[in-house]
């Protein structure tokens, strides 16, 4: 599905006080009486796509100018996904973009609910709209669009040899990059190198073990305390079992306790089962506490006071505290930097190996990228004389017999991501005349009957969904206007088509009529917008015919257009 403008809202521009414009997907057209504020409509379109504001287009007394626009766009598609970037919305698959001009010009754009800046409309309007009018910047007329809409003119042709050239010249820049950095930076890397062998070196003197800072912590705490540790082994063990060297023998110590505590439970536990348990349990303590004792007598055993090995448990513990502090958390992590610095040093000893490599490859590469972009420039001078050629006949049908539109073709002063092309589109007004750029070859309404040419010659190849016409009729009339009328209905069969026009042989070929009207109110002029019906249509065109509204030759001639158009198409 392709986006499309499927209603605007007007209200405080220029003569239009409130109007509301609800658009078809095919051609629709806007007529009105002289004044009616016709090309206001395409003022309020070219607003809401990101047009300069002009406080002068204000209505007078009104505070500002709103025009609110509501577009059928797919819900996950580009223009939703752009919506969605800056933090916008689009609900069931319909897009409300709004723009306010205050009398003072200060402007605001809303996208889908969120503010967002005037160039961001301007920017989503690249993919949506076609604004040709004579007060508008052509979208056409940037030299980046007019090379692409000419690719895509060319069609298959060019897809293979752009695909090849493109991976080409990605290839190509990747290496011209790590050349440079290999042969512009290699103070940077010499510096680097030296870093890593130093690093390196002192670690491999350190020769840390994985998990050795941690064993080594445990190490010096046990070491540090151990008149402590023996001491409070010595008194648990003590207690539990006694002093064998005490010649008393009046410790009362747990062993004996529990011994006692177990006979006099012993002796009648027959009486009572549940005693019967304790007596069992305390039979169990008795021996828990026995190896208990044993063990802590084992650990009393086996710690030493050892002044030399603290010292030497903390010497090692202070290198490797140093290399920790330079390389990382912890000696897992050094090992982790040692390994890492030693893929480091062997990719920057390989430099010389490298710059030689790349060198090479990078002539190759730059020879096949003058293959691919001749190829490229060949095929594009092929589609630009069909193009040119076939805009010229377009233009001869347009009341511009004399107009003829060249594709011209220069060399970039480097290759670029689509070649070594530059692409401008010319014209000449008249055989004596050297070909200009559009936009100084043509006057305003050359310039939009040209547009309309090369728009319908794009047709099919130009992605834009939306087209807005403004004089495209200027000083036309006649066969040429039915022509005009003609084409714009058949760029209307691939996208959405608005023209506002004076020419009833235009507006006889659209699918939605609309009528920009006005009423006298004292000093005030209000515009509202009427979509009409057949018998309205046939009241307007006669208007526009004989300038009046129940003529009946301007009614017989306002039906026997609408046929013409209805079996033309």
């Amino acid at each position: 599905m392709r986006p499309r403008v499927e209603e605007v809202r007007i209200q405080g521009l220029g003569v239009i006080d409130e109007a509301v414009l609800e658009l078809s997907p095919g051609f629709n057209v806007v007529t009105g009486e002289t004044g009616a504020g016709k090309t206001m409509v395409v003022t309020g379109l070219g607003l809401l796509f990101g047009g300069r504001a002009d406080p002068a287009r204000v209505r007078p007394g009104a505070d500002k100018a709103t025009v609110e626009g509501t577009l059928v766009v797919e819900s996950k598609g580009r223009v939703a996904q752009q919506v969605e970037d800056v933090g916008g919305e689009v609900e069931d698959g319909e897009l409300i973009i709004s723009r306010t001009v205050s009398a003072e010009g200060r402007s605001r754009a809303w996208l889908g609910g969120r503010t967002v800046p005037v160039g961001t409309l301007t920017y989503l309007a690249d993919d949506l709209v076609a604004v040709h009018g004579q007060m508008d910047q052509q979208r056409l007329l940037q030299p980046a669009r007019q090379r692409a809409a000419l690719d895509r003119y060319a069609g298959e042709d060019l897809v293979k040899p752009l695909r090849a050239y493109t991976q080409t010249y990605k290839r190509h820049k990747q290496v011209a990059a790590l050349l440079e950095e290999l042969t512009t930076k290699a103070r940077e890397r010499a510096q680097e190198a030296d870093m890593l062998r130093f690093g390196l070196e002192e670690i491999e003197k350190v020769d840390p073990k994985r998990g050795e800072d941690v064993e080594l912590r445990a190490e010096e705490e046990r070491l540090s305390h151990a008149d402590a540790l023996r001491g409070a082994a010595t008194t648990a063990h003590t207690a539990l079992l006694g002093d064998p060297m005490d010649p008393s023998g009046d410790t009362r110590d747990v062993i004996s306790l529990l011994g006692e505590a177990r006979t006099a439970v012993e002796a009648v536990r027959d009486f009572d089962p549940q005693l019967a348990g304790v007596a069992d349990r305390l039979a169990e303590a008795g021996y828990l506490i026995s190896d208990v004792a044993t063990d802590l007598a084992a650990y009393a055993e086996s710690i030493e006071a050892d002044p030399a090995r603290l010292a030497a448990v903390q010497e090692r513990r202070s290198i490797l505290s140093g290399l920790v502090r330079k390389y990382a958390e912890d000696s897992e992590g050094v090992l982790a930097w040692a390994q890492a610095a030693a893929a480091r040093l062997t990719e920057l000893e390989g430099d010389d190996d490298r710059i030689g490599e790349l060198t090479r490859e990078h002539e190759e590469l730059s020879a096949r990228l003058g293959e691919l972009a001749a190829e490229l420039t060949k095929v594009r001078s092929a589609a630009a004389e069909r193009f040119g050629a076939a805009v010229t006949e377009e233009l001869t049908a347009l009341a511009m017999p004399h107009a003829r539109v060249v594709v011209q073709l220069s060399e970039a002063a480097e290759y670029g991501p689509e070649g070594v092309d530059e692409v401008e589109l010319r014209m000449s007004a008249h055989p004596a005349a050297p070909p200009l750029p559009l936009n100084k070859g043509a006057s305003g309404g050359e310039l939009s009957r040209v547009m309309l040419a090369i728009e319908v010659v794009f047709a099919g190849a130009d992605p834009v969904p939306t087209f807005v016409f403004d004089e495209v009729d200027a000083g036309v009339g006649g066969k040429a206007a039915v022509e005009i009328g003609r084409r714009l209905a058949r760029l209307a069969r691939t996208a959405q088509v608005i023209v506002v026009t004076h020419l009833p042989q235009v507006a006889a070929f659209a699918d939605q009529h609309l009528v920009v009207e006005k009423a006298g109110d004292g000093s005030v002029v209000r515009s509202g917008v009427v979509t009409l019906d057949h018998d309205g249509r046939v009241r307007e065109l006669s208007r526009m015919l004989a300038g009046l509204e129940d003529s009946e030759l301007g009614r017989a001639h306002a039906e026997e257009l609408l046929g013409m158009a209805a079996a033309d198409r």
